[in-house]
């Protein structure tokens, strides 16, 4: 782990905010795990990125499509949710290996629905619950170019 930022997440607002924050530095080629319990935030993170991007449709949870992919000005950015994953080879059967690679930014809910197979993201944010109704992201940086999207961030 290079770099581990904490974010407090006050409301949906401030989750909306980092959102926000982190698709004004995202890269070709990025991969971001996402981790926290049901109900966490971490679709909603997501859904603040792609609106930042400038997506204007609706934005779905891919919990039984499992996969959703958006293309923004030219950017593909690949949505993962493996919440529903009984065993980790069902993501190499599945074939979405190919969707990580240098010219895609993949966001992956659920990595370890998928742990010993999916390689070392670039960024992995954990959201967890701070109160009632607020959340903490924890922000790791976890190579070089997550780093530099990690850089300023809060």
């Amino acid at each position: 782990m290079k770099k581990e930022i904490s974010v407090f997440l006050e409301n949906e607002k401030s989750t909306s905010e980092l959102g926000l924050k982190l698709s004004e530095k995202l890269t070709a080629g990025l991969l971001l795990f996402l981790k926290g319990d049901l109900g966490a935030g971490k679709t909603c993170l997501v859904r603040s990125i792609l609106m930042s991007l400038g997506f204007e449709g609706k934005v779905k949870s891919p919990s039984y499509s499992l996969f959703e992919q958006y293309i923004i000005d030219g950017k593909t950015i690949n949505h993962f949710d493996l919440y529903r994953f009984k065993s980790p080879e069902e993501w190499l059967a599945a074939g979405f290996n190919d969707h990580i690679n240098t010219r895609d930014i993949t966001i992956i809910e659920w990595p370890e629905k998928a742990q010993n197979i999916l390689c070392e993201p670039d960024i992995e944010i954990e959201i967890l619950y701070d109160k009632e109704i607020s959340r903490r992201a924890l922000v790791k940086a976890k190579s070089k170019k997550g780093e530099m999207v990690c850089k300023d961030l809060v």
